[in-house]
């Protein structure tokens, strides 16, 4: 039986770069241009295929920068390189993101074999999104969503921003009602990480942000308001209705194999991490490989407990033997004690999971039981 295997493709082109954003992407590319970097994600996905014999692939996810900004020809391209030199398992997961579109084009991608779609609304205020540099308002949100669902689309997520400039909880409120009247079956929703290297960041005292305290309640308003939707919270940022949890991102907080292609994409394959380079002319040249890493079994015993708390399901006692071969209560049940204590962590037999005003500090705590 053949090992399961993720891929990410990384499409780093914008319309216009988003203040607040830190992903490797580049604005104002032209269409040829966009064209010969396919081209050489497609020559990555054939030469790297040769050592993916033994692996049949469950999940391919197109992220950004903006992927729809390929020409439907672009992307064909990648998945016939994919079909042609990978075994993609029937029922695979394939996931695209998207700002906007147009009915026609997603109808292309979907007859391409894209089946889920992933579109960052941020937020359904315009006001908002104006703050936030979009170029996107929420009616170009709804007509996209709609349109995505008459080309056939059955599987999409919306992406929601918390503690945004000018955000108040009765505008969050308002956005959820919006958007869960749409129906989605997945929903992500990312507090404001504002990064020194951004425009926001060089800005930061001066932007008009919510204060710490209406953030902390947005979040847990939001785990509330979409529980009562039945969409339910699965990782820190991530929600959805039973089925529907993004198998991809599973993979990275599971620590489970993938390959990433093109400029800046990341893999964990064959118990190593490597990266393909931050640099556009660099991977057009055929540079693939910019920094490779062998993790210790402590490194990888570290990542697995980092990346399995973020998830609601938590530290799994079980899950945990079937991978170290020892018992997690005889190395954590005295790290986490404070912290349950607190009620930011809830243990038992089964393992350990944050509570969702812990998941508001989890990298502290997990500095602390980490030793990071």
């Amino acid at each position: 039986m053949k090992k399961e295997l993720g891929i990410y493709i990384h499409i780093p082109f914008c319309t216009s770069r988003c203040p607040y954003c830190d992903f490797y992407s580049n604005a104002g590319c032209r269409e040829d241009e966009i064209s010969r970097y396919a081209a050489a994600v497609a020559a990555q996905l054939v030469q790297w295929s040769r050592m993916c014999g033994e692996y049949a692939v469950d999940t391919v996810y197109f992220g950004g920068g903006t992927p729809t900004l390929l020409s439907l020809r672009d992307f064909g391209l990648l998945m016939d390189a994919l079909g042609g030199h990978y075994d993609i398992e029937p029922g695979a997961e394939i996931s695209c993101e998207c700002n906007t579109a147009d009915a026609e084009y997603l109808r292309g991608l979907r007859s391409l074999g894209v089946n889920r779609l992933s579109i960052g609304a941020q937020s359904l205020d315009d006001d908002e999104l104006r703050e936030l540099g979009r170029v996107h308002n929420s009616a170009d949100f709804v007509r996209t969503y709609n349109d995505a669902r008459e080309a056939g689309f059955d599987n999409i997520s919306a992406d929601l921003m918390l503690g945004i400039p000018c955000q108040s909880r009765e505008s969050l409120h308002m956005t959820l009602e919006r958007l869960c009247a749409l129906k989605p079956e997945h929903v992500s929703a990312y507090c404001l990480r504002i990064e020194e290297s951004t425009p926001f960041g060089k800005a930061v005292g001066r932007l008009p942000l919510p204060p710490e305290d209406d953030i902390a309640e947005m979040y847990l308003g939001t785990i509330k308001f979409l529980a009562g939707q039945e969409i339910e919270q699965y990782e820190i940022s991530n929600f959805a209705r039973a089925g529907y949890e993004c198998r991809h991102n599973l993979k990275y907080w599971n620590c489970d194999e993938y390959l990433g292609f093109g400029a800046s994409a990341h893999s964990f394959f064959g118990s190593e991490r490597f990266s393909c380079p931050r640099s556009l002319e660099r991977y057009l040249g055929g540079e693939y490989i910019a920094g490779r890493t062998k993790p210790s079994p402590a490194d990888l015993e570290t990542e697995y407990v980092m990346l399995a708390m973020r998830r609601t399901a938590g530290l799994v006692a079980d899950e945990y033997v079937g991978r170290f071969g020892v018992d997690p209560h005889e190395k954590y049940r005295g790290r986490f004690s404070e912290f349950v204590r607190r009620g930011l962590v809830t243990a038992d037999m089964s393992g350990y999971r944050f509570t969702p005003r812990g998941m508001l500090v989890s990298n502290t705590v997990l500095s602390s039981i980490l030793d990071l």
